[in-house]
C-alpha cells in the first residue's frame, strides 16, 4: 500500500549508493546473495530469542534488498536478478516468522498462520504477474521491475513496520502475527477482483 508512496524518497539515496558500488565492481548479484545470508541469519538468531540481533539483521536484509535492485539499475537488469530477488524476499518473509515460532512454543500457531498467509500472498503475487507478462502489461509504480508488481494492502514496507515492531515487542507477536495475516488474507482478496478485472475473458 505505501510502496509505491515512498519510492520517490527511497530511490534518490539507493540508487546514488548503488552506482558507487557498481563502480567498485560489486554486483546486483553478490548484493542479493548477502540479502539472503542475513535472512537465514535472522531465522537463526531469532529462533535463539535474540530479539535484538534479529532487528538489526532485519533492517539490514532490507537495506540490501533495496540496494541489490539499485546496482542492477545503475549496471544492467537481468531476469536471473529479478528471480533472485524475489527468492530472496520471500526467503526473509518466511524466516523471521518462522524464527518466532521456534523461538517460544506460544509463538508457534500464530507464526503457522503468518506462514500460510504469506505463502498465499506469494502465490498470488506471482499468478498475477505471470498473468499480466503473458498479456504484456506493465507498470513503474514500483520503480523499474524484472516483471509486474501487483499493488495491495501488505506489501513491503507494511511487512518490514510489522517485523521491526515484533522484534521491538516479541511479546506482542500473537496478536501482530494474527492481525497482519489478516491483512495478508485482504490483500489476496484484492489480487484475486484485480485478476478477474483484467484476466477474465
Amino acid at each position: 500500500m505505501l510502496d509505491a508512496r515512498l519510492r520517490p524518497l527511497i530511490d534518490p539515496p539507493l540508487n546514488a549508493v548503488g552506482r558507487a558500488l557498481a563502480r567498485v565492481g560489486v554486483t546486483a548479484n553478490i548484493v542479493t546473495l548477502s540479502g539472503i545470508a542475513l535472512a537465514i541469519a535472522a531465522g537463526v538468531v531469532l529462533a535463539q530469542g535474540h530479539y535484538g540481533w534479529g532487528l538489526a539483521l532485519t533492517i539490514a536484509n532490507r537495506l540490501l534488498d533495496g540496494l541489490d535492485g539499485a546496482v542492477a539499475r545503475a549496471t544492467r537488469l537481468s531476469d536471473f536478478g529479478g528471480y533472485l530477488d524475489i527468492v530472496g524476499d520471500f526467503l526473509f518473509y518466511l524466516a523471521v516468522p518462522l524464527g518466532f515460532g521456534l523461538a517460544d512454543p506460544a509463538h508457534l500457531k500464530p507464526a503457522l498462520a503468518l506462514l500460510f498467509c504469506f505463502g498465499l500472498t506469494g502465490i498470488s503475487f506471482l499468478a498475477f504477474a505471470t498473468l499480466a507478462a503473458k498479456r504484456g502489461l506493465e507498470t513503474t509504480a514500483h520503480g523499474k521491475k524484472s516483471f509486474f508488481y501487483n499493488t495491495g494492502l501488505a506489501e513491503g514496507t507494511e511487512t518490514i513496520a510489522v517485523f521491526i515492531a515484533i522484534c521491538l515487542w516479541p511479546q506482542h507477536f500473537t496478536a501482530l502475527a494474527y492481525g497482519f495475516a489478516a491483512l495478508c488474507l485482504i490483500t489476496v482478496a484484492q489480487r484475486t477482483a484485480a485478476a478477474w478485472s483484467l484476466f477474465r475473458d
